[in-house]
C-alpha cells in the first residue's frame, strides 16, 4: 500500500492496474484491496486470516454508498487491513464467483444484493456474509466496524466451529449445483400451466407481475406473445401488452433519451432505480419489436426504435463494441440527470407550450420524486388536449418539439458515469437486438451496426480461437464463461440471418463446438458455468435461472435447437432436449424464473418453419421473399439463403442442400415437421404458406 503525499491521491493499492472502472474506483480507497487472485490467498494462508470480499458493480448505488462511508474511512480501513486480506470483485467480469458467493450469502440470511460482503477462511469457503452495513448502527443493523470485530474474534477463539459451518455450507453450495430430471413428457401442457401461473400473479392495474419493486419482465412478455400465438388466448396477449405499455409510458423508460433504467421502486412503473443496463435494452428492444411484429402497434416499433437509437448514441464504442452500464447518480445525487421542475420547462419552451408539455407529462411544483419531477405519461394524447382545450395535433407537435428541446438542454448537463468496459456476453444479447430490428425493419443502419459489433468482439474478444470475457482500453482479459459462448452464438446466427453471410454461421458453429467441449457435463447433462481449464474455485456451478439476463443453459438450449434445424446435426437437438427435461419440474414452479427457457421449450415443441430461399440477395424478388418471411411474427422460424450458382452452401447449411432456383426466379422452399410444401416464387403464396 503505497502513501502519495505528493499526489491528489494520498492512497492508492493494488487495483490501481485493474481495467474494471468500479475495481478503479476503489483504488484510492485506503484499503488494503487485491484483485481476486492467487496472491491474496496465499497471503490469507501464510498470515492465517480471514478474507473479507466484497462484491459488487459500477451502477451500484449502494455499492457507492458502502464505498464512501466504509471504505474510504480510515479507521475503518484499518480494522480491515489490520484483520482481514481485502479483495474487491467486478461481478460483472467475474459472474463466477458472484454466483458462488451470492448464494452463500442467501443461504445464510435469506436475502441477497450488492454490495455482497462475505466472510470466506484462507481456502476461499464462506462462514459469514451480508449485504450492505451501514459504518455505525442503524437501520437495525449492526455498524461494520462492529461486524468486523466480531468476525475477526470469532475466528481467532472459535475455529472449529468456523471451519464446520464453512464445510456444512460447502456441502449445501455443491449440493444445489445436482439436479435430477423429473418423470412425465415435455409437452404443451407445461407452457399451459406455466402461462397460467404467471397471470394470476399479473398486476391488471399496471402490467408486471407480483407487487412492488418490479423489474421489467421481458423474457416473460417474450413467451406470453408465443403463448398467444399458439393458443390464441386473448388473457396472455392482454398481459403482455398492458405491461408493454405500462413500462413503456412510465418513469423506467427514459421519455427523451429512450432506453429503460433497471427497475421501479413502486408497482406503477414511475419512479426507477436510474441506471440502465445494456442488457436490459437489448431484451426489451426486442420484446418491443416482437410485439410490434404480432400486433402492427406502431407504438411498440417506436419504443423499439428508440432504445436502440439510444445504445446506438450513448452506449456504443468507436470500435464497435456496447458499453456495460450507465450509473444511476451524477453531481452525487440519483437521478439528478433525468429529473425537471416546471420552471425549467418553462425556461426552454415558454409558458404555453410549458403548460402543455408538463400536462401532459405529469411535471408539477410538488414533483413526483424528492420534490423534482419524471417524466411519465399517465393519460393518453387525446383525452389530455380535450382537457386542455387544444386539437390532438397540436399537443402532438408541442410535445414532439418539447422533447427534443429538452432533451437537447439536458445534453448540457453532468452525465451519470459509464461503465466502458464491454463484456462478451452483454455484446451478445445487444448483437442480436440490432440484428433483429435490421432485419425486421430494413434498417441498413442497424445492420452496420451489428457487422460492426461481430467484427469487434471476434476480433478482439478472441485468443487461440478461444472468446474472452471482458475488454476496456484496448486490453482483453479473463477466460469467457458459458454465458459468453451462447450470447455471442445467438447474437451470430441472428447475424446470419439479417445478412446471409455465411461467415457468421460459419464462426456461430464454431463456437458452439468449443462451448460444447469446454463446457457440456456428459454425465448429468446440461452446461457448467466455467471451462473445463478455468481455476478451480469452491464448487462448479451450473446457471439455470432466468434472472436480470437469460441463463446460459436456456441461451444454449434455444440456440441448439436452431442449429439442428439449419444443419440437420441431431446431437445438437438431444443436448437440449436433457437440458429442457432436467429443468421441467422448475418451469411448472416458478414459471417467472425461466422466462427464455420457456421459449425454448415452445421451439422444442413447434413444427417451426425451415425456410431457404434461392436467389440473388439483392435482386427485387429475392427481396419481396424475404421481405414476406421476416416481417411477420413468427418465433419459430430458421432462414437461410443461397445464391443461385452457390453450389457449396449446402454443405455448411444442409437446410439449402439440393435447393434450386425454379425458372431463374427467386424461390422460396418452407418444410415443417419433415414434410415439405411445393416451391413457391412469389411473395403472396408463400404469404399464404407461412399463415398456415
Amino acid at each position: 500500500m503505497s502513501q502519495e503525499h505528493n499526489g491528489s491521491h494520498k492512497f492508492t493499492n493494488r487495483l490501481i492496474h485493474e481495467t474494471s472502472p468500479y475495481l478503479l474506483q476503489h483504488a484510492h480507497n485506503p484499503v488494503d484491496w487485491y484483485p481476486w487472485g492467487e496472491e491474496a490467498m496465499l497471503r490469507a494462508k501464510d498470515e492465517d486470516k480471514p478474507i473479507l470480499l466484497s462484491i459488487g458493480y459500477s451502477a451500484c448505488h449502494w455499492c457507492h454508498v458502502m464505498e464512501h462511508e466504509s471504505f474510504e474511512d480510515e479507521a475503518i480501513a484499518q480494522l480491515m487491513n489490520d484483520n482481514f486480506i481485502n479483495i474487491k470483485v467486478d461481478r460483472e467480469e467475474r459472474p463466477d464467483l458472484d454466483t458462488i458467493y451470492m448464494n452463500a450469502v442467501q443461504m445464510m440470511t435469506g436475502r441477497g444484493g450488492w454490495p455482497m460482503t462475505m466472510f470466506l477462511t484462507p481456502e476461499g469457503k464462506p462462514f459469514y456474509g451480508g449485504t450492505y452495513f451501514p459504518p455505525a448502527d442503524r437501520y437495525g443493523m449492526p455498524g461494520f466496524p462492529r461486524v468486523l470485530i466480531a468476525v475477526a474474534e470469532s475466528y481467532r477463539t472459535r475455529r472449529d466451529e468456523i471451519e464446520q459451518s464453512a464445510l456444512g455450507l460447502l456441502g449445501e453450495l455443491q449440493r444445489l449445483e445436482r439436479v435430477n430430471p423429473a418423470e412425465g413428457e415435455l409437452s404443451t401442457d407445461i407452457l399451459d400451466q406455466a402461462a397460467h401461473q404467471l397471470l394470476r400473479a399479473f398486476d391488471p392495474m399496471h402490467g408486471g407481475f407480483g407487487s412492488k419493486p418490479k423489474f421489467p419482465p421481458s423474457m416473460t412478455v417474450s413467451f406470453l406473445l408465443r403463448q398467444y400465438l399458439r393458443t390464441k388466448h386473448p388473457g396472455t396477449l392482454n398481459a403482455a401488452e398492458l405491461t408493454l405499455q405500462k413500462m413503456a409510458r412510465g418513469g423506467m423508460y427514459d421519455q427523451l433519451g429512450g432506453g429503460f433504467h433497471r427497475y421501479s421502486v413502486d408497482e406503477k412503473w414511475l419512479v426507477p432505480h436510474f441506471e440502465k443496463m445494456l442488457y436490459d435494452n437489448a431484451l426489451l428492444s426486442r420484446a418491443y419489436l416482437d410485439a410490434f411484429l404480432l400486433t402492427g402497434n406502431g407504438f411498440y416499433q417506436q419504443i423499439a426504435v428508440e432504445t436502440l437509437d439510444y445504445v446506438r448514441r450513448e452506449m456504443t464504442d468507436a470500435n464497435g463494441g456496447f458499453y456495460s452500464t450507465q450509473d444511476a447518480d451524477s453531481e452525487g445525487e440519483e437521478g439528478k440527470f433525468f429529473v425537471w421542475s416546471p420552471t425549467e420547462v418553462a425556461a426552454l419552451l415558454g409558458p404555453e407550450d410549458a403548460r402543455l408539455f408538463c400536462r401532459y407529462f405529469d411535471v408539477t411544483e410538488e414533483g413526483n420524486f424528492e420534490g423534482h419531477s419524471i417524466l411519465h405519461m399517465d393519460e393518453e394524447l387525446d383525452a389530455v388536449a380535450q382537457a386542455l382545450s387544444v386539437t390532438p395535433e397540436k399537443l402532438r407537435a408541442v410535445i414532439a418539439r418539447g422533447k427534443q428541446v429538452l432533451f437537447d438542454a439536458r445534453e448540457q448537463r453532468i452525465k451519470p458515469h459509464r461503465d466502458e468496459k464491454m463484456l462478451t456476453a452483454w455484446n451478445g444479447l445487444m448483437l442480436r437486438s440490432f440484428a433483429e430490428a435490421a432485419r425486421a425493419l430494413e434498417r441498413e443502419d442497424y445492420l452496420a451496426v451489428a457487422i460492426k459489433n461481430a467484427e469487434f468482439v471476434l476480433t478482439h474478444l478472441r485468443r487461440e480461437g478461444r472468446l474472452l470475457r471482458t475488454h476496456k482500453d484496448g486490453e482483453s482479459k479473463l477466460n469467457a464463461y458459458q454465458e459468453d459462448y451462447a450470447y455471442l452464438i445467438d447474437g451470430l446466427l441472428a447475424l446470419y440471418e439479417a445478412t446471409f453471410d455465411q461467415r457468421w454461421f460459419r464462426e456461430a458453429q464454431a463456437l458452439t463446438e468449443i462451448m460444447i467441449a469446454q463446457f457440456w457435463d456428459a454425465d448429468a447433462g446440461g452446461f457448467y458455468f466455467t471451462s473445463t481449464d478455468h481455476e478451480a474455485l469452491i464448487t462448479r456451478t451450473k446457471d439455470f435461472y432466468d434472472n436480470a439476463t437469460p441463463a446460459g443453459n436456456s441461451v444454449a438450449t434455444h440456440l441448439l435447437l436452431r442449429l439442428a434445424l439449419f444443419t440437420g446435426e441431431t446431437r445438437y437437438r438431444q443436448m437440449a432436449e436433457r437440458i429442457l427435461d432436467l429443468m421441467k419440474a422448475n418451469l411448472l414452479r416458478v414459471p417467472s424464473g425461466f422466462g427464455h427457457l420457456l421459449c425454448a421449450l415452445d421451439l422444442y415443441l413447434a413444427s417451426p418453419h425451415e425456410v431457404a430461399l434461392v436467389g440473388d440477395p439483392g435482386a427485387d424478388d429475392t427481396r419481396a421473399l424475404v421481405h414476406t418471411v421476416f416481417a411477420r411474427y413468427l418465433p419459430n422460424k430458421v432462414v437461410a439463403l443461397a445464391a443461385p450458382q452457390d453450389e457449396l452452401a449446402g454443405q455448411t447449411i444442409t437446410l439449402l442442400a439440393g435447393r434450386t432456383a425454379l425458372q431463374g426466379r427467386a424461390t422460396a422452399y418452407i418444410c415443417r415437421n419433415f414434410y415439405c410444401e411445393a416451391p413457391v416464387t412469389n411473395a403472396e403464396t408463400l404469404a399464404a404458406q407461412l399463415a398456415e
